[in-house]
C-alpha cells in the first residue's frame, strides 16, 4: 500500500482480494461504459480529406497558404512554397445529423448517427513518437502509465482468464514508441497491455509448447513449477516492493487460464456469413483489420475490459503519414478500415452491446492544408478529428471546429479532454485517478482535462 500511494492504493488491494469492483465508494457516478475498444490510426489521418471539410481550400488550390494576421507559417519536414492544396475527393453531407464525409469513408458515412465528433483536437507536437505518447499516455515523455493501463489499474478484471488490457498491433509491425504504448509505466507492472499478434498461427507466443518439444510434458511442467515457485519465492524475499516478479508469476497463472479460453477466442468457425461479410472479412484488402476487429468484439464479449486496435506500423510508408500523395495513399489506408469498423459498430448495436462498449476512433494528430511536395501533406498538430459511438455519447453530436483551413483548432480540445471523456464514461473521476510517484501525484490528465458534457447523452 505504501508502494502505491495516493487515494487509490486501495484500488490495489480490492484487486487482490478478488472483488468485482476495485472503485467501490470512490465511483462518484454510475457508469455508462462496462467496456472499451480503441481504433488507433497510426501516422496522423488527414482531417480535411476525411471527416473536416473545408470549400475555402478549394478556392485557394495552388496559393500561398497566408492566414493574413502575421502568424508564422512552418513545416515540420520540409514543405517548400506552402502552396493550399484542396482535397481531391468529393464531400457529401450524411445522416440526419449532416455530418461532412469524404468519398474515401463510404461506409463510415452511414453511422455518422451513432458518432459523436471532436471536430479540433489539437496536440502540443508534430512529432510522431511524441504525438503517440500523448494520446496513449497524457504525456509527451515516456515512462508514463498509458490509458489501458490506467483503467486496468482502476476498475481490475472482469474475466479471470483473459487479460484487461489487450493489443491487436498491425501484422505489418508496431507503431512508432513500439511497446512504449502500452506500457504500465510506474504503475504495478501487470497492468501493461498484453500484445496479441492476430496474424499468427501462434497469437499468443509461448502459450503452448512448440511441436517439436517433445520432452515437455505434464510431469516435466509440474517438476518446473515447483522449482520456479521455489525460485520466485526466494526472489521475492530479497527484493520486496518489485512490482515486476509479482507481474511475471500472474502472467504465468493467467497464461495457464488461457490456454483454456484462448482456443475458443480465436475459433472463427462460430462466425455467420453473413458477420464475415459485415466486416469484410473474405475481401483481400479488409481481411486483416476485420479480422482484428472481429477478434476485439468477441475479446468484449468474453470480459476484456479494454482493446486496442492498431492501423499502420510506424516508419516511412503503408500508414497514415501520407507524405508523398494523398491522392493514393489515403485511400490505400481508408480501403483498409472502413468496412471493418463501421461493421463493428453495426454487430457491437444488433447484439445490444453498443450501449456499454465505448467505441473511440483517433490518431496523433492531423495534416497541414497546403502541400508537401506535389501532392502529400505534412505532420500537423494544431487539429485533427476524433470520434466515440456507443457506451454514453449521443450519436449524431459534434463538438468544436477548426479554422476555415483546417490548420488550427479554434476550441483546443486536447488528448486530456478525450481521456477525461472516457474515464468519466467509465465511472472514474479523472482529477481522483491519481498515484503518487517520485513526490508527485500523478494522473492519466495530468493537470488538465475536462469532460466534455455536449457530446454526452
Amino acid at each position: 500500500m505504501q508502494a502505491t500511494g495516493g487515494g487509490f492504493g486501495g484500488l490495489a488491494l480490492g484487486q487482490i482480494l478478488g472483488t468485482d469492483s476495485a472503485l467501490g465508494s470512490t465511483l462518484n457516478h454510475v457508469p455508462k461504459a462496462k467496456r472499451v475498444i480503441q481504433l488507433f490510426m497510426n501516422g496522423g489521418v488527414s482531417q480535411m480529406d476525411t471527416f473536416d471539410h473545408k470549400p475555402e481550400l478549394a478556392a485557394l488550390d495552388g496559393q500561398k497558404f497566408d492566414p493574413g494576421d502575421g502568424r508564422l507559417v512552418e513545416s515540420v519536414t520540409n514543405s517548400p512554397g506552402f502552396k493550399v492544396l484542396k482535397s481531391p475527393f468529393a464531400f457529401r453531407r450524411h445522416g440526419e445529423c449532416g455530418r461532412w464525409v469524404s468519398e474515401v469513408l463510404p461506409h463510415m458515412a452511414t453511422v455518422v448517427d451513432d458518432l459523436a465528433f471532436l471536430m479540433s483536437m489539437n496536440s502540443p507536437t508534430n512529432v510522431h513518437g511524441l504525438g503517440s505518447y500523448m494520446q496513449t499516455t497524457g504525456f509527451t515523455l515516456p515512462g508514463f502509465p498509458c490509458m489501458g493501463a490506467w483503467i486496468s489499474y482502476a476498475l481490475g478484471r472482469i474475466n479471470q482468464n483473459l487479460p484487461e488490457f489487450i493489443v491487436l498491433p498491425d501484422p505489418k509491425g508496431l507503431p512508432y514508441n513500439n511497446l512504449g504504448n502500452f506500457t504500465s509505466g510506474f504503475l504495478p507492472a501487470r497492468h501493461q497491455g498484453t500484445v496479441i499478434n492476430a496474424s499468427n498461427s501462434r497469437p499468443v507466443r509461448y502459450l503452448f509448447p512448440p511441436d517439436e518439444a517433445k520432452h515437455i510434458n505434464a510431469a516435466s511442467e509440474a517438476a518446473s513449477r515447483e522449482v520456479l515457485g521455489f525460485l520466485n519465492r526466494k526472489h521475492a524475499n530479497q527484493t520486496p516492493g518489485d512490482s515486476r516478479l509479482e507481474a511475471r508469476i500472474q502472467s504465468l497463472e493467467m497464461a495457464a487460464r488461457m490456454q483454456l479460453s484462448v482456443p475458443d477466442l480465436f475459433d472463427m468457425k462460430g462466425e455467420s456469413q453473413a458477420v464475415r461479410k459485415l466486416y469484410g472479412m473474405d475481401e483481400d484488402n479488409t481481411k486483416d483489420f476485420a479480422k482484428r476487429c472481429i477478434l476485439g468484439r468477441r475479446m468484449l464479449e468474453r470480459g476484456v475490459r479494454f482493446v486496442q486496435i492498431w492501423s499502420g506500423a510506424g516508419g516511412p510508408s503503408k500508414n497514415w503519414d501520407n507524405h508523398a500523395n494523398i491522392h493514393t495513399e489515403l485511400p490505400y489506408m481508408t480501403g483498409q478500415v472502413d468496412k471493418p469498423i463501421t461493421g463493428l459498430i453495426k454487430d457491437l448495436k444488433a447484439r445490444g452491446m453498443l450501449e456499454d462498449t465505448l467505441v473511440i476512433w483517433t490518431t496523433e494528430f492531423g495534416r497541414m492544408p497546403f502541400s508537401q511536395g506535389q501532392a502529400g501533406r505534412d505532420h500537423n498538430g494544431g487539429t485533427f478529428v476524433t470520434w466515440f459511438a456507443g457506451g454514453g455519447v449521443q450519436g449524431g453530436t459534434t463538438y468544436g471546429q477548426s479554422d476555415q483551413w483546417a490548420w488550427k483548432s479554434e476550441t483546443g480540445t486536447t488528448s486530456h479532454d478525450m481521456h477525461s471523456i472516457i474515464l468519466h464514461l467509465l465511472g472514474v473521476d479523472h482529477e481522483k485517478l491519481t498515484v503518487r510517484h517520485n513526490g508527485i501525484d500523478r494522473r492519466l490528465t495530468d493537470v488538465h482535462g475536462h469532460v466534455i458534457r455536449d457530446i454526452l447523452a
